[in-house]
């Protein structure tokens, strides 16, 4: 086991899936942080950093490259660009990505959680997706999804996931938690 006093969670701090994770850091004492922007709801959480104007530039990326890697279409709305570039400086700075979602049968996730894991495997980082619809962790190994039990291996990791967290994905997010630092 990882020392939890060492380790970071960096997430986006949205309801749902994102929440959970950063409830079952917290109760472990391991330090969240919530990437956020100016205007955002979540900008009043006390774990948010604020990322200026320039530091969301550093994460942007081109809204037809997105929508190529996702297989589906973005439009240059500012909301979306800057939630996508709030993602990049999750995925940026913590190693290790957790997602929960669907996988879809093209490979990607889907909704915004999509992105932290293409991000994720552009950058060749260590990612596992709860799968809700199917009961199950997967993991990212030789260009396919394998099925898994995961842990938290490194100090710095990514929560990410669905607004629409279902009791499974809670479970598998409290079950990670215990499998990498133990119970409460």
């Amino acid at each position: 086991m990882i020392e939890k006093e060492q380790s970071i969670l960096y997430s986006g701090g949205h309801q749902g899936a994102e929440r959970a994770f950063a409830e079952a850091a917290a109760e472990r004492g391991i330090k969240v942080v919530n990437f956020t922007f100016v205007g955002h709801k979540n900008a009043q959480d006390p774990n948010a950093v604020v990322l200026s104007e320039d530091e969301l530039r550093r994460g942007d990326i081109s809204m037809e490259l997105a929508s190529q890697m996702m297989h589906r279409t973005y439009y240059g709305a500012d909301r979306i660009r800057k939630v996508l570039q709030t993602i990049f400086h999750m995925v940026n700075n913590g190693y290790q990505v957790f997602a929960v979602g669907v996988i879809q049968p093209d490979t990607t996730v889907k909704g915004g959680t999509g992105w932290a894991v293409e991000l994720a495997r552009l950058f060749n980082r260590p990612v596992s997706v709860f799968d809700q619809e199917q009961g199950e962790w997967f993991s990212w190994h030789d260009g396919t999804w394998r099925e898994d039990s995961p842990r938290i291996s490194h100090h710095t990791f990514v929560g990410s996931g669905t607004r629409n967290l279902n009791d499974k994905g809670r479970q598998a997010i409290e079950q990670l938690f215990v499998a990498s630092f133990g119970r409460v």
